[in-house]
């Protein structure tokens, strides 16, 4: 392996530096703002002359909105998620392991649909869900959700089961085991990995969709995280709830760190499977 020079190795560290400043710093600013107090929140200075908690208080206390979105965040992000991953494991599993006529074109349009540009759907959904009754609740964001995370996990998943060595579920069913008990007990252990970061990313997706959300929803009663965020008042007409968006967004951001941090190995194995054949 060829070695690399001193200068090499420091024009490299000093690259790294300048992209993750330029990175972390709106999110550097988000924080800084959500710590400023809501009197000094336009003096334009970085770090906060006077730090005060006053803002996230404010998003947390009962008259909030900010409560009910981020319980409805949670909720409908966690159920499309469990229904898309159940649902692409088996599709997953049927286009891995069975040879029919059409699973490559099958494949490809799952691909595709994954990335069609959501905002060009909701209109129509718009119009449709308000004559079925869908619109403003939790069942009209998870259907649109699970339109472009079903075809995401699909495609992700197939990837990890064309790893799994077959054997193992013919050498089951060969001591007694059904097709569906190969399945579960040997076929699903095996590509727990694979479904764990299928999961973290389909949440990922729900969890930071604006489009849908802010386009189906209204009240409190579905709107998401997002869509609260842009429509938060300050106290008057004349005062900018700059202060209380970003303790928002500090929150709401919180639980993706995490996600990212404990699985980011995961996560690139997700999006990388099936990029090199072996």
């Amino acid at each position: 392996m060829r070695r690399w020079s001193t200068d090499r190795i420091l024009g490299w560290a000093a690259a790294d530096f300048v992209v993750l400043v330029f990175a972390l710093f709106p999110v550097l600013w988000i924080v800084m703002l959500s710590f400023k107090s809501p009197a000094t929140v336009t003096d334009g200075s970085f770090i906060p002359n006077e730090w005060s908690t006053e803002n996230y208080s404010s998003i947390f206390n009962g008259n909030s909105p900010f409560l009910d979105a981020l319980r409805n965040s949670f909720g409908i992000a966690a159920i499309a998620t469990v229904i898309a991953v159940v649902l692409a494991s088996m599709a997953a599993y049927a286009i891995a392991r069975l040879n029919f006529p059409g699973k490559a074109i099958m494949l490809g349009a799952a691909l595709m649909i994954a990335m069609f540009p959501p905002i060009s759907i909701v209109g129509p959904l718009y119009n449709m869900w308000r004559n079925l009754g869908l619109y403003d609740t939790w069942p009209g964001l998870i259907i649109p959700y699970l339109t472009f995370a079903l075809p995401l996990a699909i495609y992700t998943l197939t990837a990890f089961f064309r790893e799994i060595p077959w054997e193992l579920e013919q050498a089951a069913q060969v001591d007694g085991a059904t097709p569906f008990q190969a399945f579960r007990k040997i076929i699903v252990p095996l590509a727990a990995p694979g479904v764990a970061t299928t999961a973290i990313l389909v949440f990922i997706f729900c969890w930071n969709d604006f489009v849908f959300a802010v386009s189906l929803t209204s009240t409190s009663a579905a709107q998401t995280v997002p869509a609260a965020l842009s429509q938060f008042t300050g106290v008057s007409q004349f005062t900018a709830p700059y202060g209380s968006i970003a303790a928002a967004a500090v929150i709401v951001t919180i639980p993706i760190i995490i996600l990212v941090l404990f699985f980011q190995r995961r996560i690139v194995a997700g999006l990388t499977a099936g990029a090199v054949k072996g």
